[in-house]
């Protein structure tokens, strides 16, 4: 039986598996986040630092968490300029992608990487697991910035861009409509395509572990889809968080632009002045 050849990702440095960060783990550049929501307290893999994820948004603006207080946390977790950071959750992605792209966004591009398959894959493969937190690290010299190519805003959805395109990545009924959640209104942004997040994800496997579709797939999928890398391409949600799921495939596949809309569903939806495209019978 020959082995199955692997195609490399074009940005294959992004997601590296159980193997390469066993044989890492204790490199000491390597800064280790944990963005479950919950189970940390538990078991987590040693040496991980616990990353409450909704520090990184700024709920009442709609925004990325500013610099200031976010500065701060991330360099208690030991995180320098000189960083690399691995950071994984439970196994969808959904959680670690966010804080990949918001780290991306504030200037540590392509010193974050992925656990495929997150702690399942890691605990399924029996792995060593640890409740100990780390020490807090002080006196870490971290300098950000942030970087408006890699974010959207209403407004620069509402001005003309010939050569943008607009991506939504929720369920298939939020796209029509017919699920508008707690929205002022429901549907989608004029002109966007529909692809949603989790397609970008196998089928779980026999311990439960999901992880990214290889490269030929994902990228047979989003081009099948209307979605190109010529093309600059602005992830939308409700709260950017499966819109940052879509960054993260795009940068894996070497996508060149890609812009995500941070206010989202809960600023488009919710606004008086936003023009919305409903699927729903009767609407269409």
């Amino acid at each position: 039986m020959t082995e199955q050849q692997h195609f490399p990702y074009k940005n294959d440095h992004l997601l590296v598996d159980n193997e390469w960060l066993a044989q890492h783990s204790h490199t000491q550049a390597l800064v280790l986040l944990d963005a479950r929501a919950k189970g940390y307290e538990d078991s987590h893999i040693p040496g991980a630092y616990w990353l409450d994820v909704r520090k990184l948004k700024d709920h009442a603006r709609n925004t990325i968490a500013p610099l200031d207080g976010l500065k701060d946390l991330l360099a208690s977790f030991g995180i320098s300029n000189a960083s690399t950071i691995v950071v994984y959750d439970e196994g969808s992605s959904v959680l670690a992608t966010r804080a990949f792209y918001v780290l991306e966004y504030y200037g540590l591009r392509d010193q974050v990487k992925l656990l495929n398959g997150g702690f399942a894959a890691w605990a399924a493969e029996g792995y060593e697991v640890s409740s100990e937190h780390p020490p807090v690290q002080t006196g870490i010299s971290l300098n950000l910035t942030d970087n408006p190519l890699l974010i959207a805003s209403k407004e620069n959805i509402q001005a003309e861009q010939g050569n943008r395109l607009l991506l939504d990545t929720r369920a298939a009924l939020e796209y029509t409509g017919e699920d508008q959640r707690s929205n002022r209104k429901g549907g989608h942004i004029p002109g966007a395509i529909h692809k949603e997040w989790r397609d970008a994800l196998e089928t779980a496997d026999l311990d439960g572990v999901i992880r990214f579709k290889d490269a030929p797939t994902l990228e047979r999928e989003f081009q099948a889809a209307g979605i190109h890398p010529s093309k600059t391409i602005v992830p939308y949600c409700q709260s950017n968080q499966r819109g940052a799921h879509s960054y993260f495939a795009l940068r894996l596949l070497g996508y060149p632009d890609i812009r995500p809309y941070e206010g989202s569903w809960d600023e488009w939806g919710n606004d008086k002045h936003t023009e919305v495209v409903s699927l729903l019978p009767g609407n269409e």
